[in-house]
C-alpha cells in the first residue's frame, strides 16, 4: 500500500470539501485594499479550552466567525514550552478540518505579546476585528480557533496587535504554502501525497551510510535549466523531475543537494534568507510537485539533500522579525541577535519554543518531504559569539570564552532529534573553522553530525591548482597537508556555489595555462577529489567545465557540451563518479586513517603523488599517481606491496575526455626491485597533468569502459 503523508486530522475526503468551502468562501467577499482598516477591538474572547473541543450536535449548533477549537492536550503544551515539540507542524500553522459537521480550517499562532489576534484574508475583506482568534490558558502564548468555510487555497495573514501598541500583519511562520513572491501572503494547504517510493525508504540506510559511496551534485533549481522557449519563467518541480533525474542518474552522482527551497522573498539571497520555513518555494509550483520530484530521484536511487538555514532570517516585516511586536524569534541583544555580514536577524537559540520551531522544521523536511539528509549553512557563524564581530561587539560567554553555548546546546539537540527519529539520514555541516568534533557523536562530546565540509581541503587545492605547474614544486606542501588532518572528522570534499561566484570565476577560470592545459588541470583537480579520503559534491555547471561564472538570473550554459573539450569534462566526472561507486577501496574507509597510505608523498621536485586507497579486503586495494605538471614520465616506478599484474582502470589523460592519450594499455608485471619502501615494483607511464589509477589484474571487470 503506498504510504500517505497528511496532516493529522485532514484526511483525504476533508480536503476534497475543504476545497469547495474555500471556493464557496470567496463568493461574497471584496478584494483586499490598500487602506487599512481601522484598529482592532480590545480582546474579548474567553480563553480556549484545555483540550480539542467535542464536536456539538450539528443540528442544533450555529457557527460563530470563530470557533473554540483547539489541537493541543495537556502534554503539547507541556512539550512545547520546555522546547520538546519536535512536530509542532501538526498543531501550529494552518489545518483544514472537520468541526459540527462544517468544514473549516483551524488556525494557531504562537503571539505571547499579543493583545489581540485576528485572521485576515480574502475570505473576510481582511477585515481585522472579524475573526479575531482566543488566547489559550495555559501560559504557551498561542492564539488558536476555527474557521468555519475556509479551505485550502485561500491566501490570509494573522493580523497582530501587540501589548505595546504596534499594528502588525503577519505571514504564517508555520504556513505549508506562500504566495509567489513579491506577494506574501500565506496559503490554506496540505501535505497530502500518494507516496511511491517504499523500497528507497526501506532500503536507503544502504546508500546514506558513512561506508558507502556519497557523490553529492549540489544546484539552484532557479537556474540549474530554463525553458528554451521562456528563458525567464522557472521550470516546475515536476518539469525539472524530467530533466534532472536522468541526468544525474546518467551522470552517476549518488545524490542531489538543493540550495534552499524553503520560502524566501528576495530571489538573489538564492534562498537562504528565509522567510517562510515550512513552505516549498512557490516559485517552482506545489508541495506534491516538489514531492513528485524527490520521489522521482528515489525511484532513481537517488537521494535528496536539503540546505537548512538555522543560522539567520531576513527582517522582512511580513515574516518573523518582530513577529509580535517583540524580539520573539530574534536574539534581542545586537550583539546576539543580528549578522553584521548579512544584515539578517539571529535565532534566539536558549529560547525553548525558538528551539522546538526549528528542531520541527528540520523533522518536518524528513517527515513529510522524505529526504535524506540535511546540509545546515554557516554553522561557524552560530558557534562563535565573535564571528565577523571586532572588539567590543560582542559578549563573552559566562566562562569568558567566544563561543556562543546557546547555539552549540541547540545544535547537539537538533543532530540528537534527527538521528533519532531518522537513523537513516545524514546531517552535514557548512563548517569553516577547527571547531573540535563537529561530525562526533554528542555522547562524545561532539556536535554530532554525520559530516563536514572539509573548507581547508577545498581552498588549498583550489589555491595550488591556481599555480602554474612550474612552480607547483614550491607548493607542494599545500597539496599534501590536508591529509595531516583528513581523518580528525568525517569529512566531504567541496567545491560548492561559494567558489563561482562574486568574482571568484568558475572552476575551469581557476585553471592556469593555454586551453588544453586549462582543461587537463581540470580533469586532473577533480581526478584528485574523487581518490581522496573523504564524501563529495560538485556544484552544478562545474561538472562539464562551464567557463562563465554562475549568474543564478539565468540557466547554465549547456551549449557548451557541443564542444568536445567540455564534453570531455563532462565524461571524466561521469567515469569518476562511476569508479568511486564501483571501486569499495575509494568509499569503504573514507573516514578511517587505514583506509589511506602515502607511497611518495615527498616528490615536490617532479610534482607527483603516488598514494594507496584501501578497501575492507585488501584485493580491492587502488594505486592513484598524479602528475600535476605537463611533463610526462616513461619507465617511472612505483613501489607496490605484493606481487601481480597491475592494470590501468581510469586515466584521465584518455582522448575520451580530450586528453592526449598517453596511457598504459597492458597488463603491467611487477618486479622484485624495492622500491618507495615496498619490495615489489612496477614501471609505468605517467601522462602529463593526469590522475591514473592501478588495480591488481585479476579483479579488473571490463565495466569502466565507457559507452
Amino acid at each position: 500500500m503506498a504510504k500517505k503523508t497528511t496532516d493529522p486530522g485532514a484526511n483525504k475526503p476533508v480536503e476534497k470539501k475543504a476545497a469547495k468551502a474555500g471556493t464557496a468562501a470567496k463568493k461574497t467577499v471584496a478584494a483586499k485594499t490598500a487602506e487599512k482598516p481601522a484598529k482592532a477591538p480590545v480582546q474579548k474572547n474567553k480563553a480556549s479550552s484545555r483540550t480539542e473541543e467535542a464536536s456539538p450536535d450539528p443540528i442544533k449548533h450555529e457557527m460563530k466567525n470563530v470557533e473554540v477549537y483547539s489541537r493541543f492536550t495537556d502534554f503539547d503544551s507541556g512539550l512545547f514550552k520546555s522546547g520538546k515539540h519536535y512536530k509542532l507542524y501538526e498543531k501550529l500553522g494552518s489545518h483544514v478540518v472537520e468541526y459540527a459537521g462544517v468544514i473549516g480550517t483551524y488556525f494557531a499562532v504562537w503571539a505571547p505579546n499579543a493583545h489581540y489576534v485576528s485572521v485576515v484574508g480574502n475570505f473576510n475583506g481582511w477585515d481585522r476585528s472579524s475573526h479575531s482568534l482566543f488566547p489559550r490558558w495555559d501560559g504557551t502564548g498561542i492564539w488558536e480557533g476555527f474557521i468555519p468555510n475556509v479551505g485550502n487555497g485561500e491566501v490570509y495573514k494573522y493580523f497582530v496587535n501587540s501589548t505595546n501598541g504596534q499594528d502588525l500583519e503577519k505571514a504564517d511562520p508555520f504556513a505549508l504554502r506562500w504566495e509567489v513572491a513579491p506577494r506574501t501572503g500565506s496559503i490554506v494547504a496540505d501535505t497530502y501525497y500518494e507516496w511511491k517510493d517504499e523500497h528507497w525508504m526501506n532500503t536507503r540506510h544502504n546508500h546514506n551510510s558513512l561506508d558507502k559511496p556519497y557523490s553529492v551534485y549540489e544546484m539552484h533549481l532557479g537556474s540549474w535549466a530554463r525553458s528554451p522557449e521562456s528563458p525567464d519563467e522557472f521550470l516546475t518541480y515536476s518539469q525539472l523531475a524530467d530533466k534532472l533525474v536522468p541526468y544525474i542518474k546518467e551522470m552517476g552522482f549518488t545524490h542531489v543537494e538543493f540550495m534552499p527551497i524553503a520560502e524566501h522573498p528576495y530571489y538573489p539571497s538564492w534562498g537562504y534568507q528565509v522567510s517562510g520555513y515550512f513552505a516549498a518555494s512557490s516559485r517552482y509550483g506545489t508541495p506534491q510537485q516538489l514531492m513528485y520530484l524527490v520521489e522521482k530521484l528515489h525511484e532513481a536511487g537517488i537521494g535528496v539533500i536539503l540546505d537548512w538555514v538555522p543560522s539567520h532570517f531576513p527582517g522582512d516585516a511580513h515574516a518573523l522579525y518582530n513577529f509580535d511586536g517583540t524580539h520573539l524569534y530574534e536574539h534581542a541583544d545586537p550583539r546576539k541577535g543580528f549578522h553584521p555580514d548579512w544584515k539578517s536577524y539571529i535565532f534566539n537559540y536558549g529560547r525553548n519554543e525558538v528551539r522546538a520551531f526549528l528542531i520541527s522544521n528540520a523533522i518536518f523536511w524528513l517527515d513529510r518531504y522524505h529526504v535524506d539528509g540535511l546540509r545546515v549553512d554557516a554553522v561557524a557563524s552560530m558557534l562563535y559569539l565573535d564571528y565577523s564581530r571586532n572588539a567590543g561587539e560582542w559578549e563573552p560567554n559566562i566562562y569568558g570564552g567566544n563561543e556562543n553555548l546557546e547555539a552549540i546546546s541547540f545544535l547537539k539537540e537538533f543532530n540528537e532529534a534527527v538521528y533519532s527519529n531518522f537513523p537513516d539520514v545524514q546531517t552535514i555541516a557548512e563548517e569553516s573553522t577547527s571547531f573540535t568534533g563537529v561530525s562526533r557523536p554528542v555522547y562524545a562530546g561532539g556536535l554530532g553530525f554525520g559530516m563536514k565540509w572539509m573548507m581547508g581541503w577545498m581552498h588549498d587545492s583550489i589555491k595550488y591548482f591556481s599555480a602554474d605547474p612550474v612552480y607547483r614544486k614550491y607548493h607542494h606542501n599545500q597539496i599534501t597537508f590536508s591529509l595531516i588532518y583528513a581523518f580528525t572528522e568525517n569529512f566531504m570534499l567541496p567545491f560548492s556555489h561559494d567558489e563561482v561566484v562574486y568574482g571568484k570565476g568558475s572552476m575551469l577560470g581557476k585553471m592556469p595555462g593555454d586551453e588544453w592545459q586549462k582543461f587537463a588541470n581540470l580533469r586532473l583537480l577533480y581526478s584528485y577529489m574523487f581518490t581522496h579520503p573523504g564524501s563529495k559534491l560538485l556544484f552544478m555547471g562545474s561538472e562539464f567545465g562551464q567557463g562563465t561564472e554562475w549568474n543564478f538570473q539565468r540557466s547554465l550554459d549547456w551549449y557548451v557540451l557541443e564542444y568536445p573539450n567540455h564534453q570531455g569534462i563532462k565524461e571524466v566526472v561521469k567515469a569518476l563518479n562511476h569508479l568511486y561507486r564501483e571501486e569499495p577501496a575509494l568509499y569503504e574507509k573514507s573516514f578511517q586513517w587505514n583506509g589511506f597510505e602515502w607511497i611518495d608523498g615527498g616528490n615536490a621536485n617532479d610534482s607527483i603523488l603516488i598514494y594507496e586507497r584501501k578497501g575492507n579486503e585488501e584485493v580491492n586495494d587502488l594505486v592513484i599517481v598524479l602528475n600535476m605538471t605537463p611533463m610526462p614520465h616513461f619507465d617511472y616506478r612505483v613501489g607496490v606491496h605484493t606481487k601481480s599484474k597491475w592494470v590501468e582502470i581510469f586515466n584521465s589523460d584518455d582522448e575520451k575526455f580530450w586528453g592526449s592519450g598517453m596511457k598504459n594499455g597492458k597488463p603491467l608485471d611487477t618486479e622484485l626491485v624495492n622500491w618507495h619502501g615496498r619490495e615489489h615494483s612496477i614501471k609505468i607511464t605517467v601522462p602529463p597533468l593526469a590522475a591514473v589509477v592501478f588495480k591488481k589484474h585479476k579483479d579488473i571487470p571490463v565495466r569502466y569502459e565507457l559507452k
